[in-house]
């Protein structure tokens, strides 16, 4: 087989591939004896069937099937071979490609168009000068902290007069009308309205509190859920309910001591308040680890691709290439969607050639370390902020079995190397910053 590239210029060519009898021939004639020998053709019984005979049935489209094979792994092995970086896949050139006898032929000869990836260089270096953004960890932020467990394991004890944040029980009956609730639950803290509210205040245990709950709560789905009703029936219920005051429930703070420390960190030996705080400081400081991190990593994105901004890419032929393998792509949708895709694949690019100039490679363990940190934090949007390990392998194996999650966190993975290459690499200032001018860094943008 013989393969020949022609420059078109610095970015597109042509390779002109041509088929011999050699590479083919052999296979060809296997195939047909398989084929023979499977052979299922009435009037023959099986394997007798006349070799010409399944050679005229089947010869053609064994011939274009193995010519086909070996077009594509003589366009693999010269690219290899001569290292070329293409981008996209080879497409036919139908101009250059002289017309087919399959009859006659027994050489063959096909034109396919490849597009070259530009020469770059994404490495940055100690020209380069990066801000790491250290957030500072306040006082106030440990205290709300602290607030927040004790929030959270505190107790709901019972009261004899209400105060804001009191949660009430009892029956709330339709003052001239028949609607009617036992067991009715609210708190009027959460009331829209705070004429309608202050109608609560002092109450004691055993006292009626005569209120309007369309007018306290402002909308029907509210009103509804309070009376056990549709909520169609209360749509137009802009009735007073008398509202006999049966319990009075009262949340209560947990203690600052050992009790809570246990109940926070389970058996972590937190002998006093002091570390209490300083374990809720370091927690903190390492979820802002993590922002950190993600802010580097943006701006270390931004500074590699800014090396990238003036390359030059055969658009024709990718915008050819991209139409080709998505079927469902119009070129107005194309021309529309083009210059993000070409920020992704200047990216995909300059991905690769980190990982191979910083010598980064994926660990099995990296993967798995990643995935319990993901899980870890989908458990802290619930409020579970100290989940098991075990749990958290558990899970995050669970997720590693998916194999679209499995790609991204082996992306994610390689992409936080390539960010640790770099910050090895660049002129780094670490920068300590409050939360509030962090969150700024991000409206900039």
């Amino acid at each position: 087989m013989q393969v020949q590239k022609t420059d078109i210029d610095q970015l597109n060519a042509m390779l002109t591939v041509t088929v011999e009898p050699v590479d083919y021939q052999d296979k060809v004639a296997q195939q047909l004896k398989d084929i023979r020998r499977k052979a299922n053709i009435p009037g023959f019984r099986p394997g007798m069937v006349p070799a010409g005979l399944v050679k005229k049935m089947y010869g053609k489209a064994v011939l274009g099937e193995e010519v086909n094979k070996a077009i594509n792994d003589g366009i693999y092995n010269y690219l290899k071979e001569q290292k070329l970086n293409i981008l996209g896949d080879p497409l036919p050139n139908e101009e250059q490609t002289p017309e087919i006898d399959w009859d006659t032929q027994d050489t063959f000869s096909f034109a396919f168009d490849i597009a070259l990836a530009p020469e770059f260089d994404a490495k940055l270096n100690g020209k380069n000068k990066l801000t790491y953004y250290e957030v500072a960890v306040t006082d106030e932020m440990v205290q709300n902290q602290v607030d927040a467990y004790a929030e959270r394991f505190g107790t709901y004890e019972p009261a004899d007069d209400y105060q804001d944040g009191d949660m009430v029980k009892g029956l709330l009956q339709e003052v001239d009308g028949e609607h009617k609730k036992e067991g009715a639950v609210l708190m009027p803290l959460y009331m829209k309205d705070d004429a309608q509210k202050q109608l609560f205040a002092n109450a004691k245990k055993g006292d009626t509190v005569t209120f309007n709950p369309m007018k306290a709560y402002g909308n029907e789905a509210e009103v509804a859920s309070l009376l056990g009703i549709a909520k169609e029936d209360a749509k137009d219920l802009n009735a007073d309910f008398a509202f006999t005051i049966e319990t009075i429930t009262r949340h209560q703070k947990a203690a600052i001591d050992a009790e809570l420390f246990a109940k926070v960190y389970g058996d972590n030996n937190i002998a006093d308040e002091a570390a209490f705080r300083e374990t809720i400081k370091q927690e903190i400081k390492g979820n802002f680890t993590m922002d950190s991190n993600y802010k580097f990593g943006l701006d270390a994105k931004a500074a590699i691709l800014h090396k990238m901004e003036k390359l030059e890419f055969p658009d024709a032929f990718l915008k050819r290439w991209v139409l080709a393998t998505n079927k469902d792509l119009t070129e107005d949708k194309l021309n529309e969607d083009y210059p993000k895709m070409l920020e992704e694949l200047k990216w995909h690019l300059a991905k690769d050639q980190l990982i191979e100039a910083y010598g980064i490679k994926i660990e099995k363990e990296d993967v798995e370390a990643y995935a319990k940190e993901m899980t870890r934090m989908q458990f802290m949007q619930y409020g579970l902020n100290h989940v098991d390990d075990a749990m958290l392998t558990q899970y995050a194996q669970e997720m590693l079995k998916k194999e679209d999650q499995l790609r991204g966190i082996v992306e994610r993975v390689s992409e936080n190397k390539i960010y640790d290459a770099v910050k090895a690499a660049v002129k780094l200032e670490t920068k300590e910053i409050s939360n509030e001018d962090f969150s700024k860094l991000f409206e900039e943008k």
